[in-house]
């Protein structure tokens, strides 16, 4: 199994200038590939067009990693125009040859329905003002770390890297980030042995009936509070946000006024973060089944209620819970988004209807029931016993 871990790098003034030429690099090189292979693939769609009135033809052959190395990184370095890649290990620029050929499968395989999920654009011409910039550095870089700790890094130099954790395994690649609030970070890609990562077993079993008011309640009656990071912080943000908006554009104010903008998110952002991974962790921690909804995220962040669906981050939370319970050998599961779980008695099975968002109580109308339900109590407790019968049927 590839984990990834990332740490927190303070460059130097001089390596962050290191650091720059670098991302320039690696940006033009990825620009250059782009502008060979755009117009090849544009031109075999055409061909490949039994409507469109160009004559017909066998295709267009679309330049492979290593023609485009040997042309835009050993042959242009020796021009005046591209002497400059050599600011940039080879390493890097041929990884960058290798992500722009992983965009366009990522893209071809999204139109075809090989890739799941969301429509994947075709790649893009990168800015230098794109707000986060990255370089993976290879073992062909023969990057290192130093006894005292330090990530040592080809024309960069020696950074200092505020290590939180050991490395399970010796990493097979290292790439170096700037976001968009100008922090580094080094994200490490190590292998690890997947029996290593298993936890012994347990036998509790949860239901999670995710809110807006309340984060989660559980099946056991559990609430996990919702710390609204981003309504807390709104003040903050909207000063920020004035601040910026009153500098001239293309000024050094503006952009440093955007950088405090961009500070004041990353915090929130955070702050969310490290509340789903606790959350996660203790859950697929404590219980060997977990379950869950199927929540149409993107559906619901085109509502009214957008900012506060947002603010919660379910869809973040829930690939921290898949995730970790594969790696700990615990059970997930998510049940079908159209379960009533909000409609059914769980204690007699009972199916109630509707009931508007204002229903936060309510009673069973079965005459033998008659129970009392808290609305998210009782969900979280029909999503445990969906998610039993949905992997007994399995």
């Amino acid at each position: 199994m590839q984990l990834r871990y990332q740490f927190r790098v303070y460059p130097t003034p001089g390596q962050r200038i290191s650091a720059a030429r670098v991302f320039g690099c690696r940006r033009v090189v990825w620009n250059d590939a782009l502008a060979l292979i755009k117009p090849v693939k544009a031109a075999n769609k055409l061909l490949g067009n039994p409507s469109h009135r160009i004559a017909q033809g066998p295709y267009l052959r679309v330049p492979k990693n290593a023609d485009l190395a040997r042309t835009l990184v050993t042959v242009a370095k020796k021009t005046e125009e591209r002497a400059f890649l050599s600011d940039a290990p080879v390493g890097v620029l041929q990884q960058t040859l290798r992500d722009l050929d992983a965009a366009w499968k990522a893209h071809e395989d999204s139109k075809s329905g090989k890739r799941k999920g969301p429509k994947v654009q075709p790649p893009r011409f990168k800015s230098k003002r794109d707000n986060r910039q990255s370089a993976r550095f290879t073992r062909s870089d023969r990057w290192s770390v130093t006894e005292d700790g330090r990530l040592r890094l080809p024309k960069i130099g020696d950074v200092r890297v505020k290590w939180t954790r050991d490395l399970p395994s010796d990493p097979t690649s290292v790439t170096l980030v700037k976001d968009r609030s100008g922090r580094y970070f080094a994200s490490f890609v190590v292998d690890t042995d997947p029996a290593a990562d298993l936890f012994p077993p347990v036998e509790g079993e949860q239901g999670i009936d995710l809110g807006l008011t309340r984060f989660a309640v559980l099946s056991d009656g559990t609430h996990i509070a919702s710390p609204k990071y981003l309504r807390r912080a709104e003040k903050k943000l909207k000063k920020r946000q004035r601040e910026l908006s009153r500098k001239a554009k293309g000024s050094n104010s503006r952009d440093k006024a955007r950088i405090k903008v961009a500070r004041a998110h990353a915090s929130v952002a955070d702050a969310r973060r490290n509340f789903h991974h606790q959350w996660s962790h203790k859950l697929t921690s404590e219980n060997q089944a977990v379950y869950t909804e199927t929540l149409n995220v993107r559906g619901l962040a085109r509502t009214r209620l957008a900012k506060s669906i947002h603010d919660a981050g379910w869809a973040q939370f829930v690939t921290m819970l898949e995730y970790k319970a594969a790696r700990r050998g615990r059970t997930f599961a998510k049940i079908d988004g159209a379960f009533p779980s909000s409609q059914i008695c769980s204690a007699c099975g009972h199916r109630d209807g509707p009931k508007p968002l204002n229903v936060r109580t309510w009673t069973c109308a079965e005459p033998t029931c008659q129970t009392v339900h808290d609305r998210d109590w009782n969900a979280g407790r029909n999503v445990l016993y969906e998610g039993r019968r949905t992997l007994a049927a399995a």
